[in-house]
């Protein structure tokens, strides 16, 4: 981020680690419960119905307009709370960025939008889980402005990107084991990242951080060398060094018509490490100064099992701060 990694990169203001210097545990790869089929068979639209549902209902700040299950889950921005609170008491509107994306095997449908509040203009992303014709569950990460000295926007221009939408030909589609290996396979690459890939990129991958392009984006050198790379060419630098662990990884939808991966993580930043040499042989220092975290929201557009687009919205969160989520 990724994703994700601008904001690290260029943020110093923004699981658990071993001692100085050990190697962090790696990730748990995906479970069955992550992919495990849906009780009750809702396909794409029928997906995109209770997705359009919750949008109307949180517009009118109306939680009554949702079918909910008995036992609704609900975290915003990580923390685990009661329908109705939160946003649901702050939105004034919802902008015109529409990207949705729906798994009907597991029965979940995902969307990036814009939320506005009383006095800000939001970039979000959110997860529904539908079973039994209602909603179960709902996950949604906001990243408010963080005022003056932020590099992204404070009112974020989203725009529509064809390619997340498209429809691989099948030929070009992988099966869903192996596209949630190629997301796993971008975490490990960011997790102390010294070079190596442990993934595929597209020659003309691209990244949009909370509505930012962090990939050639020669607007942003100042504040990050490698901005004006692509995605693999600032991996195999080895400018990530300073994630030291990427965990709590979760892969809860996948849309196999469209390659789309949505993934959950956690990025976490001990603040040990100081200067660090790259592959080219410069000498950096990390940003990296405080023990911090990054909660992320990624989506990873795979072709001919390559990364070719993401977009990820994070936020800060309080240092190996745990995820309401963990049970998948």
């Amino acid at each position: 981020m990724r994703n994700t990694i601008l904001g690290v990169a260029i943020s110093v203001a923004i699981a658990v680690l071993g001692p100085a210097g050990a190697q962090p545990s790696r990730a748990r790869p995906a479970t069955a419960a992550q992919n495990a089929p849906s009780s009750n068979a809702c396909d794409r639209s029928c997906l995109y119905g209770f997705l359009d549902q919750y949008l109307d209902a949180m517009k009118w700040k109306d939680p009554s307009r949702v079918r909910w299950a008995k036992n609704i889950q609900y975290s915003e921005n990580n923390v685990a709370m009661k329908i109705g609170d939160g946003v649901w008491g702050t939105v004034t509107g919802l902008g015109d960025y529409n990207l949705r994306f729906a798994d009907p095997t597991t029965g979940q449908v995902g969307f990036y939008g814009i939320v506005q509040e009383t006095r800000s203009t939001s970039a979000f992303s959110l997860r529904l889980r539908v079973e039994e014709g209602k909603i179960a569950e709902a996950e949604i990460l906001i990243h408010r402005s963080e005022g003056p000295g932020s590099p992204f926007p404070a009112v974020p221009k989203l725009v529509d990107k064809p390619l997340l939408n498209e429809i691989l030909p099948p030929g070009a589609r992988r099966p869903r084991a192996r596209m949630i290996s190629i997301a796993d396979g971008y975490w490990s690459t960011l997790q102390l990242n010294d070079g190596a890939l442990l993934t595929e990129f597209s020659d003309d991958c691209t990244r949009v951080e909370n509505g930012l392009q962090t990939t050639r984006n020669p607007d942003l050198l100042k504040l990050i060398p490698v901005a004006g790379l692509g995605c693999a060419e600032q991996f195999k630098l080895g400018n990530y060094r300073y994630d030291d662990r990427v965990r709590d990884r979760r892969f809860p939808l996948v849309d196999q018509e469209r390659g789309l991966v949505y993934s959950a993580a956690f990025l976490d930043h001990a603040g040990r490490l100081g200067k660090y040499t790259l592959t080219d042989g410069r000498v950096v220092d990390s940003p990296m100064k405080v023990p911090s975290t990054l909660c992320a929201l990624e989506l990873f557009k795979i072709r001919d099992g390559k990364i070719q687009q993401i977009e990820t919205i994070f936020i800060s969160v309080p240092y190996n701060m745990p995820s309401p989520w963990v049970q998948y």
